[in-house]
């Protein structure tokens, strides 16, 4: 590049804009991050391309980590799924399957995702509402019925009681005589996320962080194409957080897990490749795709220069990504098919492995068929309509995306500093840091929704006053709980009670003295205890976690 001519050309564009004249709108990200007019080389003049780009499947693997990327292997089309009895979600997932789906995704209701069974007077009006609902292997048996195990990669989003009901999993495994070497999928059991955001914890940090580790420990030992915890900044996004703190929290809380792992003596390299991450794909395009090549880039330097990781794999950042539920809108629900399809588009520009679209319709209740066909359908559309499988990380050297890049991951090392000052993860949250830090980012931007300085089509501009959405809601009937609650009853009469006394003493014994606590779960599941039940044993030695109020 001629820099004189350079020069003059930059200087003369600079000579224009202060000319030119401005309609008043507040140019920032999403996130309130500032946006230049335009971007150019001198935004991206510190840059050393192979080390800080390079090229696809190359460290720092900022490009993808697979050298022909989509070519090879379009992303998993994982659709979330989840309502009612096993019955009826089985049913749906055989229609998702039959649609084109190529992997499952299981939605719980609150009970099963606090622990308690369907009978429990804490789950009374809340049964398979927002989910399935799952209180024993009997019922898992059903959700997965006719669904052979050793054919599909599942995925099942649940926190604090993810290795019980991944004892159920295990147990439908071996009744269908599938090995556990054979068994593909994910588990979310992200503890420390759901105190940052989501608040369905039931134990304390420290044995909640056991239970996780001793899960890691045994997948990797018996289960090994299995990923035993999903990182997940969906959650802290959906609570407000920016989209560099969605990136510095989930991936601090990953290294949390990877030194626990670390500690209890286990080679970085035996655990590392299987811990995956869950994403958000919010509103702002180009602030989303250059997160996800940030992410890539953070932590493939972290895993090789701080813990010494020395397979590739360990490397490798392999993430979920679910378009942004909190940006959907009851109002004009029909605008939330472009939303989810511009959000999927950007995970896709930003190589995500695995993706799930929002229905249009899941402001309003569960998603219809109808809407959730739609939502698989824009997945289709993209993969092979659009061009964007066609070559690798397409805007790699965009000057606004490679600076965008760098901003994110310095936002990001800024943040890991404040949490090491706290003292970590864990004392970060019993100080309340991450929950103050995602409020008032919520906050910021409600105000700018208010203010109207950033708009949201059909919620504070482009409002159609008289609204008829015309749109089916989903709605479960009371039935659904009458029906599992005899379910459950007639269970317990059936079973063999003095050894599901005796598997709950084993239960309540491993607790107390550190044995790995996986075996015992699965020879309880084998034996119909019940998801409340071990989760109550485990209560009375680990106690219940009640938050701190934070102002």
């Amino acid at each position: 590049m001629n820099s004189e001519k350079y020069n003059a050309a930059k200087n003369k564009y600079i000579d224009d804009i202060k000319k030119s004249k401005s309609n008043g709108i507040k140019y920032t990200s999403v996130s309130g991050e500032e946006i230049n007019n335009l971007y150019s080389p001198d935004d991206i003049n510190n840059i050393d391309f192979l080390n800080d780009i390079n090229f696809p499947g190359q460290f720092p693997y900022t490009r993808g980590i697979h050298p022909n990327g989509y070519r090879g292997k379009v992303w998993t089309m994982r659709q979330f799924a989840g309502f009612g009895s096993p019955q009826d979600t089985n049913s749906r997932f055989k229609y998702l399957l039959n649609h084109g789906q190529t992997g499952l995704s299981v939605a719980f209701d609150l009970p099963t995702l606090m622990g308690y069974d369907s009978d429990d007077d804490n789950s009374i009006g809340e049964v398979g509402i927002c989910g399935v609902s799952i209180s024993s292997l009997q019922d898992m048996e059903i959700l997965f019925g006719g669904i052979p195990l050793d054919k599909v990669s599942t995925s099942m989003t649940i926190n604090s009681p993810a290795a019980m009901v991944f004892a159920f999993y295990l147990s439908v495994a071996k009744k269908q005589g599938v090995s556990f070497d054979q068994l593909r999928g994910t588990l979310q059991n992200d503890i420390l996320k759901e105190y940052i955001a989501q608040k369905e914890y039931i134990f304390p940090p420290k044995p909640s962080m056991r239970i996780i580790t001793d899960m890691i420990e045994y997948c990797t030992n018996e289960v090994p194409q299995w990923n035993p915890v999903s990182v997940s900044g969906y959650h802290i996004r959906e609570a407000g957080s920016t989209a560099v703190q969605e990136l510095a929290y989930t991936l601090a809380d990953g290294f949390a897990y990877i030194e626990a792992c670390i500690e209890r003596g286990m080679d970085v390299d035996s655990f590392a490749p299987r811990i995956s991450y869950f994403f958000n794909s919010h509103l702002d395009f180009f602030e989303e795709i250059a997160k996800f090549r940030a992410a890539r880039r953070i932590f493939a330097r972290r895993m090789k220069e701080k813990y010494g990781a020395k397979n590739p794999r360990s490397l490798w950042l392999r993430f979920h990504t679910q378009t942004a539920g909190c940006t959907l809108t009851a109002q004009q629900p029909e605008n939330n098919i472009m939303r989810t399809a511009f959000q999927a588009m950007a995970a896709v520009l930003g190589g995500t492995q695995s993706l799930h679209t929002n229905s249009m319709d899941e402001t309003l209740a569960l998603p219809s068929e109808k809407a959730v066909k739609i939502a698989l359908r824009t997945q289709q559309l993209l993969a092979y309509e659009t061009g964007v499988i066609n070559t690798v990380d397409p805007l790699g050297g965009s000057y606004y995306v490679e600076s965008l890049t760098n901003k994110m991951e310095e936002g990001a090392n800024k943040i890991f500093d404040e949490i090491e000052a706290l003292g970590g993860v864990i004392p970060a949250i019993d100080a309340g840091y991450f929950q103050k830090e995602i409020s008032d980012a919520a906050y910021r931007y409600q105000l700018e929704l208010e203010k109207k300085e950033k708009i949201m089509v059909g919620v504070n501009e482009f409002i159609e006053e008289k609204e008829d959405h015309g749109i089916p809601i989903l709605q479960v009937s009371p039935e659904v709980e009458k029906k599992q609650r005899e379910q459950l009853a007639v269970l317990k009469q059936s079973r063999n009670n003095q050894t599901v006394i005796d598997c709950l003493n084993e239960i309540e014994n491993a607790a107390v003295d550190g044995k790995n606590l996986m075996p015992v779960f699965i020879k309880a599941s084998d034996n119909y205890v019940t998801l409340g039940e071990m989760v109550g044993s485990l209560k009375k030695h680990f106690g219940i976690y009640e938050e701190s109020a934070v102002f």
